[in-house]
């Protein structure tokens, strides 16, 4: 007999294969062994070993957030405070603070104070409704420590799931006087080295980052070992890192606030989803990303938390459903399929829809009206989550 049956619900599938967000206003999941075997109408609902009534309530996919630097140690609220007060991004950064402020206490942290600052931030990602997170390492910046990020993630026991990244965030301090060492290092040990864990290499592509030709040359390394690759592209300038993410059929481009229509032209092509990241545009202070533009393309957008200690310390996917559709200028229906079916299938994960053989992840709401989630952006509504068919 089928282990679980979650009735009389407001279903919202995602399922692509249904209308818009999928809803089903009277329906009902079935969950065997931690997977979905059965959604449809109430009515016609299987029998289970073990029901639960859901009582008109909304029922969602579970969150997906597919951007994160949630492994690193340590705060920069100092710098909060100095962009409040008017400094921007690149003369923080220029002054020795931004990435490289976070390098020392990363580094000096053993596994068990990873452990426990991640499992803090994990577990308020939970119970936002987030039930897989990608998480990339970028804050060591050594071949043995993004290494050892990358094994401290996947140690860790979470009910969450988590896709580990290896993310060449950009050149260390130590590192600028062979900077051209530094990316054969990357290419010749990091790559190989994180296969075992990683699920995709990513690169941050920017003036205060890695050139053009550098990511070029990492993406070819990650190709050669067939790694799949995203990018951090277009944050704070265009230099056609879109196209290059297309040309390599990358997984994601991410930020995107300055973007060229040829550009996105490119991501349409390849399939490329387009990932915001509104809660580190509106800290920077930047402009939104051309949404009409990508919308119009034809390009799948994502939202994802961006949670990291600089820009964006923030483990709250509903928060940014709330700016992606207000500051950015998605639509309701675009927010939550960025947090569900396309940030999953910017992970190349099988999570963010609720059909059969999809896994058991859902979020069941204090709502009724999808709307309410980001509309509501200062409370919880989650009453409780899944993971595998589990409460969690």
């Amino acid at each position: 007999m089928i282990e679980l049956v979650l009735r009389d619900a407001r279903v919202m599938t995602c399922d692509p294969a249904r209308p818009g967000l999928g809803v089903i206003d009277r329906g009902a999941i079935a969950i065997d062994r931690g997977r979905i075997v059965w959604v449809g109408d109430d009515a016609e609902a299987p029998a289970g070993a073990r029901e639960v009534h859901g009582r008109g309530q909304l029922v969602t996919p579970g969150l997906v957030d597919c951007h994160t630097h949630a492994i690193f140690a340590g705060d920069r609220a100092h710098e909060f405070a100095l962009r409040a007060a008017g400094k921007s991004y690149v003369e923080i950064q220029a002054a020795g603070g931004g990435i490289t402020a976070s390098l020392g206490p990363t580094r000096a942290a053993d596994r068990d104070a990873l452990h426990d600052q991640l499992r803090t931030r994990l577990d308020a990602a939970l119970r936002a409704g987030t039930t897989t997170i990608e998480i990339k390492t970028g804050y060591d910046l050594t071949a043995d420590g993004e290494i050892r990020l990358l094994d401290s993630l996947a140690t860790l026991p979470r009910p969450q799931r988590i896709v580990p990244t290896l993310l060449a965030h950009l050149v260390p301090p130590e590192r600028k006087a062979d900077r051209d060492a530094f990316v054969r290092e990357i290419c010749e040990q990091w790559i190989p080295r994180a296969l075992p864990i990683a699920r995709s290499l990513d690169v941050w592509c920017e003036h205060n980052a890695f050139t053009l030709a550098e990511t070029r040359q990492m993406f070819q390394a990650a190709r050669a070992h067939g790694l799949p690759v995203r990018g951090h592209i277009g944050q704070l300038s265009d230099l056609g890192a879109a196209e290059l993410c297309a040309e390599y059929g990358a997984l994601s481009a991410d930020h995107l606030e300055y973007v060229s229509d040829a550009g996105i032209a490119a991501l349409a092509r390849a399939g490329t989803v387009a990932v915001m990241l509104p809660g580190a545009c509106v800290q920077l202070r930047l402009p939104p990303p051309p949404v009409d533009k990508l919308r119009a393309a034809g390009v799948a957008m994502a939202v994802a938390t961006d949670l990291n200690p600089g820009s964006s310390y923030c483990e709250t996917l509903p928060i940014q459903m709330w700016l992606a559709t207000t500051h950015v200028g998605m639509t309701v229906d675009e927010a939550w399929l960025g947090v569900t079916r396309h940030a999953a299938r910017a992970l190349r994960s099988d999570a963010g829809l609720i059909a059969p053989g999809a896994p058991a992840d859902l979020v069941v709401w204090n709502a009724t009206d999808p709307a309410e989630i980001p509309y509501r952006y200062g409370t919880s509504l989650v009453e409780r989550v899944y993971v595998g068919g589990l409460t969690r």
